[in-house]
């Protein structure tokens, strides 16, 4: 009798030790069991962007050279047979100038340095040729960066091409590459027009949001 007795004292004791390890591990006593059980925070992913995109169609345009306008060409044609698109650009690599106003244009020399010809001079650009262009200078107008902005397509530049490319043209200015950087990114066409962590990283967010997609650039 005392033997059985003995041996329930046994089981109880153990039971209790156990019992004070699991609650011990739960409140995060012990650091092993902390790190398997506690929720690690996310790591950040950049912004919100494109965000919700609405329209039945949607297809994400990636810029990565000027291409001679054909990839404002490109979206116009998208959007213009369908009532309900909703199109995204991507301005990166040798395609960031698109995301420049015309002050940038001039002061650092872009059209000279990417030799880009202006439609309407025939000489090398000192201004956005594709932005707020006059009447008669692109052969659609609707294809202007503006009437694009305007019908509702999202925009983003590139912040590696952003800092890669205003360090390249910082000379022609006479400035430095970081203050040529600050200058390039208060100076894009729109307000509207988003920098991204990078251009990959945006064509990748575009597709997540139900783009197809459509390569702007040239491989020439």
């Amino acid at each position: 009798m005392r033997d059985q007795d003995q041996d329930r004292t046994d089981v109880t004791a153990r039971r209790g030790f156990f019992g004070r390890i699991a609650a011990a591990s739960a409140l995060g006593v012990f650091g092993i069991a902390a790190t398997q059980t506690r929720a690690q925070p996310a790591a950040s992913d950049g912004p919100d962007w494109p965000g919700v995109l609405k329209g039945r169609h949607k297809q994400v345009f990636d810029v990565y050279g000027i291409n001679n306008g054909f990839p404002l060409g490109f979206t116009n044609n998208f959007l213009t047979p369908n009532e309900s698109a909703t199109a995204v650009m991507i301005f990166r690599h040798e395609g960031l100038p698109y995301a420049l106003n015309s002050m940038i244009w001039a002061k650092y020399k872009v059209g000279e340095t990417f030799k880009i010809i202006d439609p309407e001079t025939k000489a090398p650009a000192v201004k956005n040729p594709w932005f707020e262009p006059k009447p008669g200078v692109l052969g659609n107008p609707n294809a202007a960066l503006d009437k694009l902005a305007a019908r509702g397509t999202i925009m983003g530049a590139c912040g590696v091409a952003l800092r890669g490319q205003s360090g390249r043209l910082a000379p022609n200015a006479g400035v430095t590459a970081e203050e040529a950087l600050k200058e390039f990114t208060a100076n894009l066409i729109l307000p509207t027009v988003t920098v991204l962590p990078s251009g990959t990283w945006g064509v990748n967010r575009a597709q997540e949001a139900g783009c197809t997609y459509c390569a702007g650039g040239t491989t020439g």
